[in-house]
């Protein structure tokens, strides 16, 4: 028997920017961005507003990289404000698409780009850099007043959010809680959480409980979580972080150590934090980087990338990370690390996978 799954379309929230500089969101602030220092260097912005750059940055994708983006283009517009950047949430699948019709600038992505989108992109001639720009770690809430699901495998997780077969109450899951109906919250299957979460819990052909409630929306989502007792999300680090007087996060079990482990910015860098530790991405047309509005944006983001993830409640890549991507930008070194020749994808720790000779076009 399938999942008893709460029913529902969750309404979407809107995000805002505050006049202080705060990235704010329907229920409070996601960061405070108004501490991040900016570098007295004319070519990535200074403290203040400089004249002549005109042009346009069109950004959309992921939920879960907007945060960071929206940091970027906020600090970018004080430095630069004749030039216009957006920057949307339509999922990462949603951005790949109009990504790949060459409708956007910038696709924000919570996993890396997938052979189809690949082709798409290869269809209508638009070549892409890569560019990683934080870590995050993918976690699982409960409300606080859950007492019971202090940690929970794979194997429970799949029991709570997969297909067929799949526990309708929280006592089906272990018998010792209690015998009450699950209630799911999920981002939207354009969204690179949820594949990254179903490729993890369901394997490549399996499936998701598909009567969720379910918003490409993150703070619908705490909002969810938070207002019933029975019920169970996963997000990116960050809407927990902003969120822990709302929410509780579950310890996953480490698959090779056997242990619980907390998302914190220590276990997710380390990859303690497993099998949900990931990297988190921008895509940039390769062709607007002849804008010098589009360049020089692109890499003040990176050249504060590390600065803008720990603000928002990410995690930094390694120094030699943001270089090599630095690298690739200057040279435009146009495709994708995480898919072979042959369309599989590569596997493996972010340091070893992001390099040159694994670059697929």
């Amino acid at each position: 028997m399938s999942a008893m799954c709460q029913l529902g379309l969750l309404g979407v929230l809107a995000f805002g920017i505050a006049g202080c500089g705060e990235v704010t969101t329907d229920n409070g602030s996601v960061s405070d961005i108004s501490e991040i220092k900016i570098p007295e260097d004319g070519d990535t912005g200074s403290s203040g507003a400089v004249a002549g750059l005109t042009g346009e940055v069109e950004i959309d994708g992921s939920s879960t990289v907007f945060p960071i983006s929206e940091a970027a283009a906020d600090q970018f517009r004080k430095t630069y404000p004749e030039v216009k950047v957006t920057v949307g949430v339509s999922g990462t699948g949603g951005g790949f698409k109009r990504f790949s019709k060459g409708e956007t600038n910038i696709s924000e992505a919570s996993r890396p780009i997938k052979h189809g989108e690949l082709e798409q992109c290869q269809a209508a001639n638009v070549e892409f850099v890569e560019l990683p720009v934080a870590y995050d770690g993918l976690t699982i809430v409960v409300n606080p007043v859950n007492d019971w699901a202090e940690e929970l495998s794979i194997d429970n997780l799949k029991k709570i959010f997969g297909g067929e077969g799949t526990a309708a109450k929280w006592s089906d899951v272990n018998p010792d809680w209690p015998d009450s109906e699950i209630k799911i919250y999920a981002p939207g299957t354009d969204s690179g959480t949820f594949d990254y979460f179903k490729e993890v819990v369901a394997g490549k052909e399996g499936s998701l409980c598909s009567d969720m409630s379910v918003s490409e929306d993150d703070n619908a989502l705490v909002t969810g979580v938070a207002g019933q007792r029975e019920a169970i999300g996963f997000f990116g680090a960050a809407y927990y972080f902003e969120n822990k007087d709302k929410l509780k996060a579950v310890k996953i079990t480490n698959p090779s150590t056997g242990g619980g482990v907390q998302p914190t910015p220590e276990t997710i860098e380390s990859g303690e934090y497993a099998p949900f530790s990931r990297p988190l991405f921008i895509y940039v047309n390769s062709a607007s980087l002849r804008r010098p509005e589009m360049k020089k944006f692109v890499m003040y983001y990176l050249d504060n990338a590390a600065s803008f993830a720990k603000t928002v409640g990410y995690v930094a890549l390694p120094s030699e990370v943001y270089q090599r991507a630095k690298k690739h930008l200057t040279d435009r070194l146009a495709g994708t690390h995480y898919l072979t020749g042959e369309g599989e994808k590569r596997l493996g720790a972010l340091p070893d996978v992001y390099k040159v000779e694994n670059l697929v076009k």
